[in-house]
């Protein structure tokens, strides 16, 4: 499949889900909205990201049925909105290796296909499925930037659970 090299913006408010569906994963994102404090846990400390209500939190599946797609919602509104705090792993841990949605919170969000999920501090990359490799999501004001997008589905839902 090819990926398109332009942008796109799409619109997105605090009561909406963005989904991307491809047909070996899924990315689900969020505005961070009004309440834009969170929390990183590391193996060794805790860290505290001061987010802007344009940012986002981006959530990845390396599948896509509709079980997953309402997992990654749960996941999203866990730490939206019930303040669950964002966790990395410390390299070779291996529940990496289990887990089926993976979470990143900023400004902008780069998927690869090529880290171990769960395991990285910097928010600014996030594991994803092959097709999802180098789609890269930048919050604004309106919405979401969109580049590196592969041909996939897009939906845009209520984010109310």
């Amino acid at each position: 499949m090819k990926k398109s090299t332009s942008s796109t913006d799409i619109s997105l408010n605090d009561r909406e889900m963005l989904l991307l569906r491809g047909t070996a994963g899924t990315v689900a994102l969020v505005k961070v909205g009004p309440r834009g404090q969170f929390f990183l846990e590391t193996e060794n400390e805790e860290i505290v990201l001061g987010l802007e209500p344009r940012d986002l939190i981006v959530a990845s599946a390396l599948s896509g049925d509709e079980r997953t797609e309402k997992g990654l919602k749960c996941v999203l509104f866990m730490i939206r909105e019930i303040r669950s705090p964002l966790i990395v792993l410390p390299k070779n841990h291996p529940a990496s290796a289990r887990l089926p949605i993976v979470v990143s919170a900023g400004e902008k969000t780069v998927l690869s296909c090529n880290i171990r999920p769960g395991t990285h501090p910097n928010q600014d990359v996030l594991c994803g499925s092959n097709e999802f490799d180098g789609l890269e999501l930048t919050g604004t004001p309106e919405g979401v930037q969109i580049k590196n997008m592969p041909p996939c589905e897009i939906l845009k839902v209520n984010f109310e659970l």
